[in-house]
């Protein structure tokens, strides 16, 4: 392993829930009516792919960048003013990163200033060595355009890399990126089919250096 991917939403920062209470209740205002499990088949998409299928599977007419900007503030703002801290054994296996000189990088498919915010509140940022949202790459998770330019970020060749998940489709996208994948498999993330993924772990306290390591070596 030569850099480590992380995941954001449901890996670092425990934010599914939040975007749950948030689409929501955007569904109940466009009148909607869907049961709690609906939107975790979206979980690890980009919001603007996310609401372009729920427009067509409901026939929706709706101003969609509207929805998306309302949406990004609203979750920065609660993102802010909600006391987290990141997903427990996070901050440990940073420290081990970075004492081993093993560089990482997050791609995450919210935008820019919801990631520059859950960074900024736990006090991270500048530990990343990259940094790259969905939106700012062609085609979001499954597809593996945001690992890829996340380890040609980080000047890795993409199967020197490991991915932390916690949604089928960001497992999806790492494996076809041609990268390692630990699926973390999050209660609040939903059902998630984490199948795929190379080694799939309960607590993200499961993670070290050296455990990864050793699985690299045993595939």
């Amino acid at each position: 392993m030569k850099a480590l991917i992380f995941d954001m939403d449901g890996v670092i920062i425990d934010s599914e829930p939040i975007h749950f209470a948030v689409d929501a209740e955007f569904l109940k205002r466009l009148g909607v009516h869907e049961g709690p499990e609906y939107m975790e088949q979206f979980v690890g998409m980009r919001n603007p792919d996310i609401w372009k299928r729920i427009a067509e599977e409901h026939q929706l007419n709706i101003n969609l960048d509207s929805i998306l900007e309302e949406q990004r503030v609203h979750k920065v703002q609660l993102i802010r003013e909600t006391p987290l801290e990141p997903i427990a054994g996070i901050r440990d296996l940073i420290d081990d990163l970075r004492a081993r000189g093993i560089p990482f990088g997050l791609a995450s498919s919210s935008p820019r200033p919801l990631i520059e915010a859950v960074l900024v509140k736990f006090g991270i940022i500048h530990a990343f060595s990259a940094i790259v949202s969905g939106e700012e790459v062609p085609y979001g998770k499954p597809a593996p355009d945001i690992y890829l330019e996340a380890a040609k970020t980080l000047d890795v060749a993409p199967k020197d890399c490991v991915v932390i998940e916690d949604a089928r489709h960001g497992v999806l996208a790492a494996k076809r990126a041609g990268m390692m994948c630990i699926g973390f498999q999050n209660v609040n993330s939903g059902a998630q089919d984490l199948s795929k993924a190379d080694w799939v772990v309960d607590s993200i306290r499961e993670v070290t250096v050296e455990r990864i390591l050793e699985r690299m070596g045993a595939r």
